[in-house]
């Protein structure tokens, strides 16, 4: 019994975030289906430095259940992909399922996407079959995915979607990670030798309101595109080099006319309508570069990227006490 408490088959990492009006909820629906698949599991509830009283719930989720529960609590809010991150580091399991806690994707997809991993995948995304999200989300994403995939490469039809699994190859490899700023289902698909996607359902937030503001989405997208691909420097490269010899040509266009027909002033607005056109390029141009200077700045200080207040799990004493 001890082998089976160290070694699952199973483990789900869920990150929480001041979610305390739905975990109720996901207890009642999540330790079910899990119980129902017959294999072992455990669950890592990664606390992301909740201001209500989230971490006191799961705290007294893992009195209830301490054999398959497990808690890391954070001493401060680092985001959603860092959470995962430490919950793939605590992970015992060969199959890793991540899941958010807000219940939009059922825990009893689980099971699908374990079945699917045993047929030989290391890696099983999802498409949500119906989204439930407003409309401007469902269009921004949708646009959002078709520009990722046209930078970086990286095909994820659903890339919103955080229910997925990873086998514990892929897991290994982005725990040798220390990228300041990634986007956790990207790398594994860099990583992944055979990958797919699968559809599941999709619901309505069980409770509470979406975490991710429109900054946050865009913050997460430009994390996404500079992580993953240098192509945005090389365009602008391309756009400068393309406007450096119009600027030149429109110049010596200028000079001839002023030598055939004399001075003109008429074209005044539209030499000023193009010299803004520059400026505004040169500024969008020097804010790209600052998002990749910005990013290896945070990399290079080499400051830890979570710190982790306490973790809940049940001791080795615990354990042979249970065998």
């Amino acid at each position: 019994m001890n082998d089976r408490l160290m070694k699952p088959e199973l483990s789900v990492v869920i990150p929480v975030y001041n979610e305390e009006s739905g975990l109720a909820k996901l207890f009642e629906r999540l330790y079910p289906a899990l119980d129902a698949l017959g294999i072992s599991y455990e669950i890592l509830y990664v606390n992301d430095g909740s201001r209500d009283k989230s971490a006191a719930i799961l705290a007294e989720q893992f009195r209830l259940r301490p054999d398959v529960t497990r808690v890391v609590l954070f001493n401060g809010n680092f985001g959603q992909h860092m959470a995962i991150l430490a919950g793939f580091e605590a992970t015992r399991g060969d199959i890793v399922v991540t899941l958010d806690a807000d219940l939009q994707n059922p825990p009893e997809e689980i099971g699908n996407l374990v079945a699917k991993m045993r047929e030989g995948y290391d890696y099983v995304g999802s498409i949500r079959r119906k989204r439930q999200d407003s409309a401007w989300r469902t269009v921004a994403s949708k646009a959002m995915n078709l520009l990722r995939e046209k930078i970086t490469g990286i095909r994820m039809t659903d890339q919103g979607n955080m229910l997925r699994a990873y086998g514990r190859n892929v897991v290994d490899l982005i725990n040798q990670c220390q990228e300041v700023n990634t986007f956790v289902p990207a790398l594994a698909y860099t990583f992944a030798r055979k990958e797919t996607e699968i559809v599941v359902e999709h619901e309505e937030r069980s409770a509470g309101e979406s975490k991710y503001s429109l900054y946050s989405l865009i913050r997460l997208n430009f994390d996404l595109v500079t992580g993953f691909s240098i192509m945005p420097l090389q365009l602008f490269s391309l756009i400068g080099i393309v406007l450096s010899f119009a600027s030149a040509a429109l110049f010596f266009i200028l000079v001839a006319r002023r030598f055939l027909f004399g001075a003109e002033v008429q074209g005044v607005f539209t030499l000023f309508a193009f010299a803004f056109f520059l400026m505004g390029m040169i500024l969008f141009g020097i804010g790209l570069v600052g998002e990749y200077v910005g990013r290896i700045y945070q990399q290079v200080r080499a400051r830890p990227r979570y710190v982790v207040q306490a973790m809940l799990e049940q001791s080795s004493a615990e354990d042979k006490q249970a065998s």
